[in-house]
């Protein structure tokens, strides 16, 4: 019998990698779909043949080298793959287990939260004053300790984990035209003083670079967002300013109107005006990202069809599963999804339930629902402790963000992958993009815009304004 000769090499596979992102609106589309490929899972048998056609039977014939040299090869293959088929990766399976598995994940990535209001909480109860104020230990001080409002001390962060953390300079809608822009000077002051007093726990960053650099160092980054356009006193040089004191996003505007932009209060079909299209691209020549929790989804939408950068939802949640306007409806997720933006869940029950109670597994519902519309890269954890007064059972305070993810772990849908794409993750894709975009306009010596908005008659402001 003929014995067909081995061949000299392995025939070899190409492998195409040409999959481009796709891009909507010039910003890329994060859902772009990697080259997948998989090796074949049989093994091509061959025969080897010394060219003789002889009967004769030879131990030292080539082909007989051949012969052995495939069956120890098809022998290690089986016996290391077989293994390897029989036994996949076991899944934690108790609480503790799990809680374990995303202490670990949670050193390796940082824990980011899109927003947390204790600097206004400072002003209301201590009236920014500081330096008397342990901030380890007014969970048994009052009026923290009595309030509702009061869910953040350093050691509940340390318990819960944080990476990372936007600290809210929030200024009430009443202000507009008023102090707003001095109030919120002081509250990006109390911020920076609050990191200062308690360097050992929380270190100032401003870039996704320094970010990762403290959570290395096991300090908890702090980040300052502006809440609400009206800060801004109608003037991108306050923006500009506001930026370079070290705010890295503007929320466009709280529940009230600017003249530039809708809130969620509004009573109009109105977004973003000219001058409000404005803000949105000067926040791209910054790198400030932009927030659109508490705007109308009028503004938006129009923000998103705008913006060149990826935006954020800093504190919100899905509005199909409760229906406030602080939520987000689907066709805005996904435009979300086409954005490269990430909606950052929030905790307050009224957003989560729309009424006074609300658990743990209403919460991962929201999380779930973002992620069935809009996709895992496009959802984070904006909790919005300390601005909020009723928490979801299991979710009281700021220790708890290890249990949610937790939670999402013991579904065999979420891996650690999507663990700590949720965790931070998402987050610091939409961060870098931001800064990528600035940078990208910098070497284009694009230059600072310098439209004014439309004069105001306001017996507050002087003539110079």
């Amino acid at each position: 019998m003929y014995i067909p000769s081995c061949p000299r090499e392995l025939p070899t596979r190409e492998t195409s990698f040409n999959v481009v992102p796709q891009y909507y609106n010039g910003v890329r589309d994060f859902h772009y779909q990697p080259y997948d490929y998989h090796a074949s899972s049989s093994l091509e048998s061959c025969s080897c043949s010394s060219g003789s056609d002889s009967s004769r039977t030879s131990f030292r014939g080539p082909w007989c080298i051949c012969i052995v040299v495939c069956v120890v090869v098809a022998t290690l293959t089986a016996g290391l793959g077989l293994p390897l088929a029989l036994s996949p990766q076991i899944q934690p399976q108790t609480p503790e287990e799990r809680l374990s598995v995303v202490r670990r994940l949670l050193k390796e990535v940082p824990l980011i939260d899109g927003h947390n209001d204790l600097p206004w909480n400072l002003r209301k109860f201590v009236h920014n004053k500081l330096v008397k104020l342990n901030l380890s230990a007014i969970a048994q001080e009052e009026p923290w300790s009595k309030s509702r409002w009061s869910h953040t001390d350093i050691p509940r962060l340390r318990a819960g984990q944080l990476g990372a953390q936007f600290w809210s300079a929030y200024v009430p809608c009443k202000a507009q035209h008023l102090d707003a822009v001095q109030i919120t000077l002081e509250q990006i002051d109390v911020i920076k003083r609050l990191v200062e007093y308690n360097s050992q726990h929380f270190a100032l960053v401003k870039s996704t670079n320094e970010l990762m650099s403290i959570h290395k160092e096991g300090r908890i980054a702090s980040l300052i967002g502006v809440e609400g356009g009206h800060a801004l006193g109608n003037s991108l040089a306050v923006l500009r300013t506001f930026y370079n004191l070290g705010a890295r996003y503007l929320t466009i505007t709280h529940s009230c109107d600017t003249p530039w932009a809708t809130g969620t209060n509004t009573q109009t079909q109105e977004g973003l005006s000219a001058f409000g299209k404005s803000v949105i691209k000067e926040m791209n020549r910054l790198g400030m990202i932009i927030d659109l929790s508490h705007t109308s989804m009028n503004t938006a939408k129009a923000a998103l069809n705008v913006s060149h950068a990826p935006v954020i939802f800093s504190h919100s949640s899905a509005f199909s599963l409760c229906n406030s306007s602080r939520n987000v409806p689907d066709d805005v997720l996904k435009l979300i999804a086409h954005n490269g933006g990430v909606v950052m869940v929030n905790f307050y029950t009224f957003h989560v339930t729309c009424n006074e109670t609300a658990t743990i597994q209403d919460v991962i519902k929201h999380i779930n629902h973002i992620r069935t519309v809009a996709g895992i890269d496009h959802v984070g954890i904006g909790a919005g402790y300390d601005g909020i007064n009723m928490t979801p059972t299991g979710l009281e305070d700021v220790s708890r963000y290890p249990h949610l993810l937790a939670e999402l772990l013991a579904d065999p849908d979420w891996s650690e992958k999507d663990i700590t794409s949720l965790a931070g993750l998402n987050l610091l894709r939409v961060f870098e993009k931001v800064e990528e975009i600035r940078d990208k306009w910098k070497r284009a010596e694009i230059l600072p815009v310098e439209d004014t908005a439309p004069p105001m008659h306001n017996p507050c402001s002087s003539i110079y304004s």
